[in-house]
This record gives structure tokens, sequence and C-alpha cells, in this order.
């Protein structure tokens, strides 16, 4: 679909934020928090950004975007060249980061990754849950939103006044009844992953801006045979291939983005073999499942595998 874009606002240093519209004022798609959409940017590559505003507004999109100096060309697109009145093709919602939680909730963001958080905490907070959140930057003027998180729930942590967030105060001990939502840069990420090891199973939830070093995979680097079941063709993913590129190499149109495994665009549904799990969108559950399969990164641990594409 195509939206147009309603207004354009700095939020902090480097943030602005997009408020998207439909053209003809019709209602947009619903969503839930932790929802995204993907934006056709630029050259025609996509990019997700995380939805910030109410979910219950049907009329209209938000979204924040950080300028990255170093990325892949998409947040410089937005910033430099996307104004009020400007059209742009957008896909979704899709929610790879659902909130579902227990009683108790901690919240940390790092950054812009604040924005998949800000719909969770009005949700946690209309619910009655017990919630804080700890939200970290480099500094105060780099922190988008902070006017919308003024409670005592709130500890915001900026690096340049007080150090790195202390992980240990933010989470706590976390138990059967309490829920970590996180999202942020990598680092962040990582050390709390490292801490989570020994939580109960379920209580870490969190969303990636790039993909972690590779673990060691399920199987070898060995060729495999993909069938496109609905398109009618099959393929062989060479050892040093992807699905991805395999199918596009024969023609079955398919849907990416990251190419990373962190953004969940190419999801497949498996209907015969076991696929060899090497994305961060899954859940252990649902990999241990089988179920689905993101084409990008993840390869089969049978010699072939049938995918409802």
């Amino acid at each position: 679909m195509q939206l147009l874009v309603r207004q354009v606002r700095w939020e902090a240093a480097g943030v602005v934020s997009l408020i998207l519209v439909d053209p003809i004022g019709q209602d947009l798609p619903g969503w839930r928090p932790g929802a995204h959409i993907d934006l056709t940017v630029g050259d025609g590559s996509v990019r997700q950004y995380s939805l910030c505003g109410d979910p219950d507004d049907r009329k209209s999109y938000r979204i924040g975007v950080l300028r990255e100096a170093d990325g892949r060309g998409g947040s410089r697109f937005i910033h430099d060249r996307l104004r009020v009145g400007a059209l742009i093709d957008v896909a979704g919602p899709r929610n790879h980061f659902p909130f579902d939680p227990p009683s108790r909730v901690r919240f940390v963001a790092g950054g812009i990754g604040i924005t998949p958080l800000i719909p969770m905490i009005r949700e946690a907070e209309y619910r009655g849950l017990d919630w804080k959140l700890t939200y970290g930057g480099r500094s105060r003027a780099s922190m988008a939103f902070l006017d919308e998180l003024d409670s005592s729930r709130v500890r915001v942590h900026a690096a340049d006044e007080a150090g790195p967030i202390d992980l240990d105060t933010a989470l706590g001990d976390p138990c059967q009844d309490t829920a970590v939502y996180t999202c942020g840069p990598g680092s962040l990420l990582d050390a709390i992953q490292e801490r989570a090891s020994s939580w109960p199973q379920g209580t870490l939830h969190l969303e990636r801006f790039s993909a972690p070093p590779a673990t060691v995979p399920v199987a070898g680097d060995v060729p495999f045979e993909v069938v496109a079941k609905r398109s009618g063709v099959t393929v062989t993913v060479p050892a040093d291939g992807t699905i991805l590129k395999a199918l596009d190499d024969a023609g079955v149109s398919t849907l990416s983005s990251c190419s990373e495994g962190i953004c969940g665009a190419c999801e497949t549904l498996v209907v015969e073999g076991r696929p060899d799990h090497r994305d961060h969108v899954l859940t252990e559950e649902e990999k241990a499942g089988g179920e689905y399969i993101m084409i990008c990164v993840s390869r089969a641990c049978t010699p072939r595998i049938v995918l409802d594409i």
C-alpha cells in the first residue's frame, strides 16, 4: 500500500518521527505492540521500522527513525529526502516481537530501541501491570520521546552523565512471573542475553537491529534440495548459497529485506523436511516446532525440504 507522509518531526538529535496516513483517509490495518512496518526507500530496498503510536488509532502510523551515517542508506533517505506530502510504499504491519507479559515487566531500551517499547508501556500501564523502564542513551539530547515517558517508573540513563546502564539494577532477579522486553544495540542485547542464560524459559523477549555473530549450525554447509511447492520449482542450494538466492535465481518471487535473519520478512511455511534455523526471529520453541523457516539465512538438516512458496 502507498501511504502519505502527514508529519515529520524532530524527536531528538538525529531522530525524526513520521506520521503516515492513507491518502484518502481510509482505515489502516490494525496492529498490536511490538509490530513493525516495511518501508520501500531510496533505491527500492526495504527497511523495517517499529510502530510507536497508538494501536487504537486506525487512521495513522507513527515510526521513529535514527539517522545512521554508517547504515545501508534507508535512514539517510528518510531524513534527507522524505517530506510532508510524499507517498511511500508500505507493507505490513507484521509482529515478531509480541507483547504478552505476566504480572511484572521490566523494559530496557537502548537509544532508538525505545520505539517498539512505547506501545508496550502504554498497554502495561492500562492493564495495571507492575512495570519499570530503564532507558539508556548517549545523552539526553539523543534520546527520543522522553516527553512521553514522564513517570516515576522510568529511569533515564544518559551515558555522558552516568556511564553504562547498570543491568543488575535494571533487571533485578527475574523469576517466573516476570518478563523482560528489550530492544537496542547489539552490545546491550548481548549483555542481557548473557544474564538471561539462567532465567526461567520465556522470560526474555528481545528485538535486534542487526544479527549477532553466527552460532554453530545444527547441520554443516552442504548442498540440499528445496521444493517450492506452490511454484512447482525445485532448486539445489549450494554449500555457500542461500535458499532465498536459489529461489530468486529460479524466478520464484520471494519477499526479503535484511538478509540477516532478524526482520522476519522472508518467513516461509515448511511443508516437509527439517530446517536448520540460523535466524534471530523465531523463539526456541518455534524453532523446535519446525513449522516456519527464514529463507535468507536458514538451511536444511534434511537432504530435501519442501516449502509453501
